[in-house]
């Protein structure tokens, strides 16, 4: 078996015992309700596009230091996976808070500080793709991509920053503030999460590879 192939096999698995976990083995929470269900979906998301915006910032770096064309697939793989992610995460968090805060969305500083995330790194996918120069492309969805990620801290800052209805991190080093099977649950569906990342972006990195060798033939 592949590192490919086992690293799908392991985001299935994970997949569906954290659904399990989340939806069924879990507690409501006791003001959320079974709202709280949504969390297990939402917060992965939020983190694996964190992650994936960090790989593209790290691959856009590489990439216009040093011109290697892996740099680029990895930066354009992880990019498009983290503009996916996040629009999950907007469409969760909206979904949470429609029976939460009653509304679908409000002029929140992290729920407008993550949509200015979406739209940052969905221009860098533009800007690549409108560029005649497919390397002029890449160059310039980079330095997007670098600058762009400077919006990351701002939103996880957010909730201590500005006055804000989303409620500040449950968990930080030394204060955690979830039940023990919450919390079971939570990073059950973080690791799931990861992994499912992590075999999407071997799979578009491949991608990418092909393509460019079929451009280039």
């Amino acid at each position: 078996m592949s590192g490919q192939s086992f690293l799908g096999g392991a985001a299935l698995g994970l997949l569906v015992v954290a659904a399990y976990v989340g939806l069924v083995a879990s507690p409501p929470d006791a003001f959320q309700g079974e709202y709280v269900r949504i969390m297990y979906a939402h917060v992965p998301n939020a983190w694996v596009a964190y992650v994936a915006f960090a790989i593209t910032c790290v691959a856009s770096a590489l990439y216009l230091a040093k011109r290697a064309p892996v740099y680029d697939y990895v930066a354009h793989s992880a990019t498009e996976l983290g503009v996916v992610f996040t629009g999950l995460a907007l469409v969760t968090g909206s979904i949470w808070g429609r029976p939460v805060w009653g509304t679908w969305w409000t002029w929140d500083a992290r729920l407008v500080t993550t949509a200015v995330l979406f739209f940052i790194y969905l221009g860098a996918l533009l800007v690549r793709g409108l560029a005649d120069d497919p390397r002029r492309g890449a160059r310039l969805a980079a330095v997007v991509s670098i600058i762009g990620f400077l919006d990351v801290p701002v939103i996880h800052y957010s909730v201590v920053w500005f006055r804000t209805l989303h409620q500040p991190a449950s968990l930080t080093p030394g204060d955690i503030k979830m039940a023990p099977p919450m919390l079971a649950a939570l990073l059950l569906a973080l690791l799931a999460f990861t992994v499912l990342f992590a075999y999407l972006l071997t799979l578009r990195i491949r991608l990418a590879r092909a393509e460019d060798a079929g451009e280039a033939a």
